[in-house]
């Protein structure tokens, strides 16, 4: 293996495999970019059986791969989803066998929460130029105070907790809870109203108390309204937001910042001393250097992580092929499935067009309609033939010799039944039959006036 895989190429022309490249191009970008933030949309989600995440982070004009394994994936509390914009935090690497450039990432944040952060450090330096937040403005707390107002909301833990300190400590003291939402897009005026109606009350000290939550859920106790409303109390305040290692513009403005809402209460209890505050800030300031060193460690540790080489680096890039392969595989087989689908449904299609009882039903149809046709035709048939028969007797009785004897006429036929039409073609003494309308008649030709007649004059 080679030690130093960024050196330059040998002088007499190195040549690389594909293989030896990219592992080298890998090493370099993990080394050179090994925990970095990036910002931007989650598109191309994809959540294959192994458990790992795969998606591509874009903004308007780039995208990059993404990989996120399972043991990172599992500490992922927010759903991811297409569209959703993240921040994200891993090392650049090279998957080899694509050679695709591509984040591992190791933690997945809403963006959301990045926006709010610089808006709330653009107010905290604002106001901190206007001396809101100077030391030599800060009021001090009373030792003994009588009656405290407490601006905070009346549901919830907090002002069970704040009441339960000073009915420990301090029962004598009068509490006064002046209402108003801490969450959401009314809590701004409520509670701006809510200090300046307590300020008016002459109360020794107030309270303004919150429990934890996110940083969208404390927003309004960083809104420029709500800070300025604090500076302009009369009366010394402190300020008990969220749990103790939220910090708010509220926790800067006011006289005194306490941890919780029940470290407040104890602030103000009568027998508190200076010993508690210091112990307090003794308490704080450990934890901060506790959070310092512990993040130094943490680095130390991700430089020697990536110094050495775990064997688990070649697990997921096998992982990740593998993942790959699958997609892979499951898309060639849904489309060879479509294909078959459609090819059947072609083939049914050219089945049904050339089955038989298509045929036959056809067929069928013609024959009916035929059989329904044929009585008709021969009824038409029968008709025509009986209309043109009796034409056609008409027209025989019109020339027929009979109907010409029924009128007085007769006919003269020979001995051979020929009939007579020339008085040339009989002779004298000839036997003739004349036929009648009704019978015969035999007759004798005794002259048919073709040769003169010569009379006796004797006679």
């Amino acid at each position: 293996m080679i030690k130093d895989p960024f050196q330059r190429l040998n002088l007499d022309r190195e040549v690389l495999s594909v293989s030896q490249l990219n592992n080298r191009a890998r090493l370099l970008l993990e080394d050179v970019f090994s925990g970095i933030w990036v910002e931007g949309e989650i598109s191309n989600l994809a959540k294959p059986a192994s458990g790992h995440i795969y998606f591509t982070l874009k903004d308007s004009q780039a995208q990059v791969r993404c990989a996120l394994f399972r043991q990172n994936a599992a500490r992922v509390r927010q759903a991811l989803r297409d569209g959703l914009a993240v921040k994200v935090r891993g090392k650049v690497s090279l998957f080899e066998g694509r050679g695709d450039y591509q984040l591992i990432l190791d933690t997945v944040e809403p963006a959301g929460d990045g926006a709010l952060r610089l808006a709330f450090e653009a107010l905290k330096e604002k106001l901190s130029g206007e001396g809101l937040f100077a030391a030599e403005n800060k009021l001090a707390l009373p030792k003994h105070p009588k009656r405290i107002g407490i601006v905070s909301s009346p549901t919830g833990a907090v002002i069970r907790d704040i009441i339960s300190v000073f009915r420990r400590r301090a029962p004598q003291v009068e509490l006064t809870l002046i209402p108003t939402a801490v969450q959401g897009r009314e809590a701004t005026g409520q509670i701006v109203r809510a200090l300046h109606l307590a300020d008016r009350k002459g109360f020794d000290a107030l309270i303004l108390a919150r429990g934890g939550g996110s940083l969208e859920d404390l927003w309004c106790f960083n809104e420029e309204a709500v800070a300025r409303a604090i500076a302009a109390c009369s009366t010394p305040i402190v300020s008990a937001v969220g749990h103790e290692t939220d910090v708010s513009i509220s926790d800067f403005v006011a006289d005194v910042r306490a941890p919780t809402p029940s470290a407040a209460a104890e602030l103000l209890a009568p027998d508190s001393s200076e010993l508690v505050q210091r112990l307090h800030n003794l308490q704080r300031r450990l934890h901060l250097r506790m959070q310092n060193r512990l993040e130094r460690e943490r680095m130390r540790l991700d430089g020697l992580s990536r110094r050495l080489r775990h064997p688990g680096e070649r697990l997921r890039q096998q992982a990740q092929q593998l993942d790959d392969l699958e997609m892979r595989m499951q898309r060639a087989f849904e489309r060879q499935l479509n294909n078959r689908r459609e090819r059947l449904a072609r083939l049914e299609t050219r089945l049904a067009g050339q089955h038989p009882g298509r045929t036959l039903k056809l067929l069928r149809q013609r024959l009916d309609s035929l059989a329904e046709r044929l009585p008709r035709a021969i009824r038409e048939g029968l008709k025509q033939r009986r209309l043109q028969l009796q034409s056609q007797v008409q027209t025989l009785n019109a020339v027929s010799p009979l109907a010409t004897l029924g009128r007085g006429y007769s006919i003269l036929l020979d001995e051979r039944h020929r009939a007579i039409r020339s008085a040339a073609d009989t002779h004298p003494g000839q036997r003739l039959k004349a036929r009648l309308a009704d019978g015969e008649l035999d007759v004798r030709v005794e002259d048919n006036h073709l040769e003169p007649v010569t009379l006796s004059l004797l006679d």
